[in-house]
């Protein structure tokens, strides 16, 4: 694809993100911002039989913070809680399918932080 493509699909995430939202009963939360840019990501994490039945994120922040949050939302979901506890940056940066610069590195990685730490909290 080329890298307009990819442009075209992180704008679109982030004017329509997927999985956005709350769950009320959820097993897992968390939250974190980026002071330097002011992005927030909560994500709100629902386990079953040991993998993701259902997440859901809130924020607001560039796009892509948002965008990150909303394909790894979509990435997440009917994985092993395990396994997104190894997920690293290189799976969020190929998600999106960019080059990200250094400073903008961080609000790629926001919600892949934020995700680790709800699951650690479903456990």
């Amino acid at each position: 694809m080329s890298l307009d493509m990819y442009s075209e699909i992180i704008l679109d995430h982030f004017k329509n993100p997927h999985n956005f939202g709350k769950i009320e009963k959820y097993d897992g939360r968390a939250l974190d911002y980026n002071p330097a840019c002011g992005d927030e990501i909560t994500i709100f994490i629902k386990v079953k039989d040991g993998k993701v039945s259902d997440v859901k994120f809130e924020g607001r922040g560039c796009a892509i913070s948002q965008a990150s949050a909303s394909m790894l939302t979509d990435a997440i979901k009917g994985m092993k809680v395990s396994d997104v506890s190894k997920l690293d940056e290189k799976f969020v940066t190929d998600l999106l399918g960019v080059e990200i610069s250094p400073m903008r590195l961080k609000c790629a990685l926001l919600s892949l932080g934020v995700a680790k730490q709800a699951v650690i909290k479903a456990k």
